[in-house]
């Protein structure tokens, strides 16, 4: 027999919005509060797999088009209902519907992937969804899609009824609440009550879990983490994360179109340094444009080393040995550290010849509206933040699809071999492919690849053992 659930649980993030849960968002904050109220189909591993959830099998034929997903039967929903393929099928035509937004830039990326793909019940509890092309990683986009019921649609986003194991009670800017839904199916939970509360500042944060006002604190900083060691009421947790902050160049046109300039713009930058100033040594050096926690990631690539001499070489040839100009553009936030990242640059990129323009952007919405439009200038601060391989491919790389998020980097030989391993099922043939790909892409460098951040919580003695997903999302069962 398990423990009994604890009465509450107070969980101390930056946030607690939650909005419309069929938008595209890959917040930590708000996908933990999701997480707590919905289910998808299918849910990812502590170590990044994949595992039935309300799909207790699936099937996907050698076309990689056509799957079929068995639901699991007898699930209620928070209001009652029991959950059937019609429902599936319902929640997917409304997250592919255009008129549902994003947040920062992503309205209609779900639509970009599944938007030509029948989805239909086969019977009561069998879904099957055939896609316009070959889509062997579908999972990475299901495990993102919350599951509602057909009824209970139309009441989104002011009510939310899930089949997950806590059901909304009360919802306010700085709190919201989650009882227990007593008929949950997966299993134990940690407590009968979960008051998610959000506190802005880090420090805050850290200092109210000291003082046994919070359970569980999320992202901290190297400073609140020191705190946390230091008192004997709480301790901190870290794990590496999926989060790629990256500068990425307008490739289509400019000076930043040649792969010269671009290889050259990142051996000028002494990537430790700017990791120790930067964001005081909490990160790991990105040797490309995934993070060890994507699949397809190539252990055995090189980080781009710090080598200004081979930069200058590499400036000259490309016809800059007298000097260059980069107009760069950064947000305020997201990252923060966006601004100090933009001083350390310009000041190395000086001892190259490269003089540098910054300019900033205080509106973080219409900035990713801007990188959206590919209106950037030389190149833009950006965090890659998809734990999904296809979907930072597809979304970033790919030059005939031309995403949201692509500036101008076009390799045909990348292109194919993309859809080469979106074509191929067996998987650890199609992680050799993306491999591939990975070392093409960091080779010709369409983004300056700079570091990807150490994430940090502090738990309470209540929680104690308590372990964070790879994702960074929080989830108790």
């Amino acid at each position: 027999m398990g423990t009994p659930p604890l009465d509450q649980l107070t969980i101390l993030q930056s946030s607690v919005s939650i909005g419309d849960p069929h938008t595209v968002s890959d917040s930590s904050n708000r996908n933990s509060l999701i997480a707590a109220i919905y289910d998808s189909l299918v849910s990812r591993t502590m170590t990044g797999g994949y595992v039935p959830c309300l799909a207790e099998s699936w099937s996907v034929e050698g076309d990689a088009m056509t799957w079929v997903f068995e639901l699991r039967r007898k699930v209620p929903f928070h209001n009652g209902e029991v959950l059937t393929a019609d429902d599936v099928v319902a929640t997917m035509g409304r997250v592919l519907d255009p008129a549902i937004g994003g947040a920062f830039g992503t309205q209609g990326v779900l639509a970009s992937y599944l938007g030509d793909s029948v989805i239909e019940a086969e019977e009561k509890y069998s879904v099957k969804v055939v896609t316009g092309e070959p889509m062997a990683d579908l999972l990475d986009l299901l495990v993102s899609v919350p599951i509602a019921p057909e009824g209970s649609l139309k009441d989104l986003p002011q009510s939310y009824v899930g089949t997950g194991p806590y059901s909304v009670s009360d919802m306010g800017d700085e709190l919201v609440v989650m009882e227990a839904f007593p008929e949950y199916w997966g299993g134990q939970i940690p407590a009968q009550r979960l008051n998610w509360r959000a506190v802005g500042d880090p420090r805050e944060r850290a200092t109210a879990l000291i003082d046994g006002r919070g359970d569980l604190a999320s992202g901290l900083g190297p400073d609140e983490v020191k705190a946390v060691e230091a008192s004997r009421s709480a301790t901190a947790v870290w794990r590496d994360s999926n989060l790629c902050i990256i500068f990425m160049f307008n490739a289509s046109k400019g000076v930043c179109s040649d792969g010269r300039v671009r290889r050259a713009l990142n051996l000028a930058l002494d990537v430790d340094a700017i990791i120790s100033e930067a964001v005081a040594g909490a990160a790991k050096p990105l040797n490309g444009i995934f993070t060890p926690l994507h699949f397809g990631y190539d252990p055995d690539t090189p980080v781009y080393s710090y080598n200004p001499e081979q930069a200058k070489s590499l400036l000259a040839e490309a016809g800059h040995g007298g000097g260059m100009k980069l107009v760069m553009d950064i947000p305020t936030r997201m990252p923060d550290e966006a601004r100090k990242l933009a001083q350390m640059m310009s000041g190395m990129y000086s001892e190259v010849g490269v003089s540098v323009e910054v300019k900033e952007y205080e509106d973080r919405q219409a900035y990713a509206e801007m990188v959206r439009a590919k209106k950037i200038h030389d190149l833009c601060c950006f965090d890659s933040s998809p734990l999904s391989t296809f979907r930072v491919m597809r979304e970033k790389i790919h030059s005939g699809i031309k995403g949201p998020w692509w500036e101008g980097y076009t390799n045909v030989e990348v292109d194919a071999l993309i859809e080469r391993a979106e074509a191929t099922l067996d998987e650890s043939l199609r992680r050799r492919i993306y491999r591939l790909a990975y070392r093409m892409i960091r080779d010709d460098a369409p983004w300056v690849f700079l570091y990807s951040p150490v994430r940090f919580w502090g738990v309470g003695p209540r929680l104690r053992g308590w372990r964070p997903r790879m994702d960074g999302v929080i989830r108790f069962t």
